[in-house]
Protein backbone atom coordinates (compact mmCIF):
# COMPACT_ATOMS: atom_id res chain seq x y z
CA UNK A 1 0.00 0.00 0.00
CA UNK A 2 1.18 3.48 -0.94
CA UNK A 3 0.34 6.72 1.17
CA UNK A 4 1.02 9.77 -1.38
CA UNK A 5 1.63 12.72 1.07
CA UNK A 6 1.63 16.93 -0.54
CA UNK A 7 3.51 18.33 2.33
CA UNK A 8 2.21 21.83 3.10
CA UNK A 9 4.61 24.57 2.25
CA UNK A 10 5.94 22.84 -0.75
CA UNK A 11 4.62 22.73 -4.09
CA UNK A 12 2.24 20.48 -5.54
CA UNK A 13 4.02 18.64 -8.93
CA UNK A 14 2.00 17.58 -12.14
CA UNK A 15 3.46 14.56 -12.05
CA UNK A 16 5.59 13.93 -8.67
CA UNK A 17 4.84 13.19 -5.20
CA UNK A 18 7.36 14.82 -2.60
CA UNK A 19 6.95 11.95 -0.35
CA UNK A 20 5.65 8.34 -0.43
CA UNK A 21 5.53 5.99 2.31
CA UNK A 22 4.77 2.30 1.37
CA UNK A 23 4.08 -0.42 3.40
CA UNK A 24 4.40 -4.13 1.24
CA UNK A 25 6.12 -7.50 1.88
CA UNK A 26 7.80 -7.10 -1.45
CA UNK A 27 10.58 -4.74 -3.14
CA UNK A 28 11.05 -4.67 -6.38
CA UNK A 29 14.17 -2.75 -7.61
CA UNK A 30 14.35 -2.34 -11.61
CA UNK A 31 17.77 -1.50 -13.05
CA UNK A 32 17.53 1.68 -15.57
CA UNK A 33 15.70 1.25 -18.39
CA UNK A 34 16.62 2.59 -21.97
CA UNK A 35 15.33 2.84 -25.51
CA UNK A 36 16.51 -0.72 -26.23
CA UNK A 37 14.27 -2.78 -28.94
CA UNK A 38 13.96 -6.39 -27.97
CA UNK A 39 16.68 -7.41 -29.01
CA UNK A 40 18.98 -4.73 -26.88
CA UNK A 41 19.84 -2.08 -29.87
CA UNK A 42 19.16 1.36 -29.60
CA UNK A 43 15.71 2.96 -30.84
CA UNK A 44 15.24 6.48 -32.01
CA UNK A 45 18.78 7.68 -31.71
CA UNK A 46 18.20 11.58 -31.50
CA UNK A 47 14.75 11.63 -31.02
CA UNK A 48 14.44 12.52 -26.88
CA UNK A 49 10.60 12.59 -27.09
CA UNK A 50 10.63 8.67 -28.70
CA UNK A 51 13.33 7.76 -26.64
CA UNK A 52 11.34 8.74 -23.55
CA UNK A 53 8.34 6.54 -24.41
CA UNK A 54 10.30 3.33 -25.36
CA UNK A 55 11.92 4.35 -21.80
CA UNK A 56 8.85 4.15 -19.82
CA UNK A 57 7.38 1.29 -22.18
CA UNK A 58 10.38 -0.82 -20.87
CA UNK A 59 10.02 -0.17 -17.69
CA UNK A 60 6.08 -1.21 -17.87
CA UNK A 61 7.52 -4.41 -19.00
CA UNK A 62 10.27 -5.10 -16.31
CA UNK A 63 7.73 -4.16 -13.60
CA UNK A 64 5.07 -6.67 -14.73
CA UNK A 65 7.91 -9.47 -15.43
CA UNK A 66 8.22 -8.77 -11.57
CA UNK A 67 4.80 -9.02 -11.23
CA UNK A 68 4.52 -5.45 -9.85
CA UNK A 69 2.33 -2.77 -11.33
CA UNK A 70 3.13 0.83 -12.30
CA UNK A 71 0.76 2.65 -9.40
CA UNK A 72 3.32 0.38 -7.01
CA UNK A 73 6.08 2.27 -8.01
CA UNK A 74 7.26 4.29 -5.00
CA UNK A 75 10.63 6.12 -6.97
CA UNK A 76 11.97 6.29 -9.93
CA UNK A 77 15.34 8.31 -11.26
CA UNK A 78 15.55 10.04 -14.22
CA UNK A 79 18.49 10.59 -15.95
CA UNK A 80 19.20 12.49 -19.21
CA UNK A 81 22.14 13.68 -21.24
CA UNK A 82 22.41 17.23 -21.85
CA UNK A 83 18.84 18.37 -19.71
CA UNK A 84 16.97 21.46 -20.26
CA UNK A 85 14.27 22.88 -19.09
CA UNK A 86 12.61 22.50 -22.34
CA UNK A 87 12.59 18.25 -22.21
CA UNK A 88 10.46 17.90 -19.13
CA UNK A 89 7.27 18.28 -21.16
CA UNK A 90 9.08 15.48 -23.42
CA UNK A 91 9.39 13.34 -20.32
CA UNK A 92 6.12 13.80 -18.35
CA UNK A 93 4.19 13.23 -21.53
CA UNK A 94 5.81 9.53 -21.82
CA UNK A 95 5.98 9.38 -17.97
CA UNK A 96 2.23 9.62 -17.83
CA UNK A 97 1.49 7.32 -19.90
CA UNK A 98 2.55 4.55 -17.82
CA UNK A 99 2.11 5.72 -14.37
CA UNK A 100 -1.15 7.87 -15.04
CA UNK A 101 -2.35 9.60 -11.96
CA UNK A 102 0.06 8.33 -10.11
CA UNK A 103 2.87 9.93 -8.70
CA UNK A 104 6.33 8.26 -7.65
CA UNK A 105 8.55 10.48 -6.19
CA UNK A 106 11.65 11.01 -8.44
CA UNK A 107 14.90 12.35 -8.98
CA UNK A 108 15.71 13.98 -12.18
CA UNK A 109 19.74 14.14 -13.31
CA UNK A 110 21.00 16.12 -16.19
CA UNK A 111 24.49 13.61 -17.17
CA UNK A 112 26.86 14.10 -19.77
CA UNK A 113 26.10 11.18 -21.18
CA UNK A 114 24.56 7.18 -20.85
CA UNK A 115 26.29 3.48 -21.08
CA UNK A 116 26.77 4.10 -24.71
CA UNK A 117 26.46 6.26 -27.57
CA UNK A 118 22.99 7.78 -28.89
CA UNK A 119 21.10 7.17 -26.07
CA UNK A 120 19.53 10.22 -24.50
CA UNK A 121 17.02 9.14 -20.88
CA UNK A 122 17.87 5.85 -18.69
CA UNK A 123 14.98 5.23 -15.98
CA UNK A 124 14.90 3.30 -13.30
CA UNK A 125 12.24 2.47 -10.43
CA UNK A 126 11.80 1.05 -7.00
CA UNK A 127 8.37 -0.77 -6.52
CA UNK A 128 6.46 -1.93 -3.20
CA UNK A 129 4.00 -5.00 -3.65
CA UNK A 130 2.34 -6.92 -1.02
Amino acid sequence: MLEIIQPEGLDSPKTYSHVVVATGSRMVFVAGQMSDDLDGNLVFAGDLAAQARQVFTNLGRALAAASARPDQVTKITIYVVGHRPEFLPLIEDARVALFGDHKPTDVLLGVETLAAPGYLIEVDAIAVVD
